[in-house]
């Protein structure tokens, strides 16, 4: 055990680091394009369907690592979690690389659908933000055969990074009329 918890001590400071400076990274993004800089790129705007089936995929992943890890299939769950944190790493640079060659599109929708697709959106960027440093210590506490410390963070990890995948396609589905042709 006490092998086993120096690894995860060895990597809190990277994560902790690394679960403050994405959403800082990505906010930043936001007010600063590629073309403010002198670098005159076409918008990337064939990407957001494709980082859309990413999270699609991801949300597959999830569900069938868990159905793996219930089956007891261990070295099966490890693959589909490390690819499933594989396509998060893919949809954040298509995610940024998008965001600095195109502006930012708005949700033209009223009504119910309006406050639907707001409430969906906050929550989804909310726990995005959240579910870093959530996936990072439960996957360094598999490595490292903190089993039981891994399922109890898992239990919590696995319900918010599903929910972020899949409102990720559902942000894009009712964003996707709006996108400027």
């Amino acid at each position: 055990m006490e092998n086993t918890s120096l690894v995860e001590k060895k990597f809190k400071t990277p994560i902790i680091l690394v679960s403050i400076l994405i959403p800082v990274a990505v906010a930043v993004l936001f007010s600063i394009k590629l073309k403010d800089f002198g670098i005159n790129v076409e918008p990337l705007s064939f990407l957001p369907p494709i980082y859309a089936g990413i999270n699609a995929i991801t949300a597959v992943l999830l569900v069938w690592a868990v159905a793996a890890i219930k089956k007891g299939d261990r070295k099966k769950h490890e693959k589909l979690m490390t690819a499933a944190i594989a396509c998060s790493v893919v949809f954040l640079v298509m995610y940024v690389a998008y965001h600095l060659t195109s502006e930012s599109t708005k949700y033209g929708g009223e009504g119910l659908l309006r406050i639907v697709y707001f409430f969906i959106l906050i929550s989804h960027i909310t726990l995005s933000v959240a579910i870093i440093p959530l996936v990072l210590f439960s996957y360094v506490r598999a490595l490292s055969e903190q089993f039981d410390r891994h399922r109890k963070l898992a239990k919590i990890t696995y319900p918010l990074w599903l929910y972020v995948a899949v409102t990720g396609v559902i942000v894009y589905l009712m964003i996707s009329p709006y996108y400027a042709q």
